[in-house]
């Protein structure tokens, strides 16, 4: 593992207990940094802090993300426990299932707009104004490929996906000259529990765009996350990075031609 430099530095991770938020807390941890789990589970959270404290700090909130007060309370004793927050990386998200357009729930459709995309706003809403008084900030918000391209029968998450990259866009955009860099990856699949809320056929889907031939590791996203977060990455803000290799959807060229760039990878 190629070692980032964060030492020193205090991260909070939205849906630290699992997944991709946990193989960033164990990045961040092995690079230097301390952690603070933001997380509606507690038992999760508390097992999670339980195993990666081995490495180093970790504190755990549990924190409804997408109530405001709960979320100002999370960074004020966040910062009453580390002292500062340097780092924020918004994890946390809901995949609600797949459906089409029409038939998705209006309930499921909001909640999944209000997790994935209402909730760092808030987030970003309690740290920033910390970070401009320290006068350092790095936000890693964790967007999906289905942002950029926008996947059928995943309409919600599609959407709230891209929506929070434009909120990347615009904060970094708004922080530029105050060392505060705002960016966010748009990882292929990862096979993590969220795919328990998904469909078997939306699996298959998603594992058929992938010319790899498999889904992207939780480690493999954190270890860009890490950059990201660093001292290191003074110049990008407002960027969106993707873990994709290359992925191709059929709604997007002429299917003739992804089968024929599709060999050409297979033939790699």
């Amino acid at each position: 593992m190629n070692k980032v430099d964060l030492n020193g530095r205090v991260a909070v991770i939205t849906g630290g207990a699992r997944g991709i938020g946990y193989a960033t807390a164990e990045r961040f941890l092995k690079s230097g940094a301390s952690v603070a789990i933001w997380d509606i589970n507690e038992e999760r959270a508390q097992q999670a802090a339980a195993e990666l404290g081995k490495l180093g700090k970790v504190t755990v909130n549990t924190v409804e993300l997408t109530d405001e007060a709960a979320v100002q309370a999370a960074a004020a004793e966040t910062l009453s426990v580390h002292g500062k927050i340097d780092i924020a990386v918004n994890n946390a998200g809901i995949t609600g299932g797949n459906g089409t357009t029409w038939e998705l729930d209006p309930k499921v459709w909001f909640d999944v707009i209000n997790v994935n995309l209402y909730g760092p706003y808030l987030v970003c809403r309690a740290v920033v104004p910390h970070m401009l008084t320290s006068g350092y900030g790095r936000i890693v918000n964790i967007a999906s490929v289905a942002g950029k391209e926008g996947n059928p029968n995943a309409s919600h998450y599609s959407a709230s996906k891209a929506g929070l990259i434009g909120l990347t866009k615009s904060l970094g955009k708004e922080l530029a000259t105050k060392n505060i860099m705002v960016n966010c990856v748009t990882p292929a699949a990862s096979q993590t529990e969220q795919f328990a809320q998904m469909t078997q056929a939306h699996i298959d889907y998603m594992a058929s765009k992938i010319p790899m031939g498999r889904f992207v590791l939780p480690e493999e996203i954190a270890a860009m996350i890490a950059w990201l977060s660093s001292e290191d990455c003074s110049f990008t803000t407002a960027g969106v990075t993707a873990l994709t290799r290359m992925l191709l959807l059929a709604s997007s060229l002429p299917s003739d031609l992804v089968r024929l760039i599709n060999a050409a990878f297979d033939a790699e």
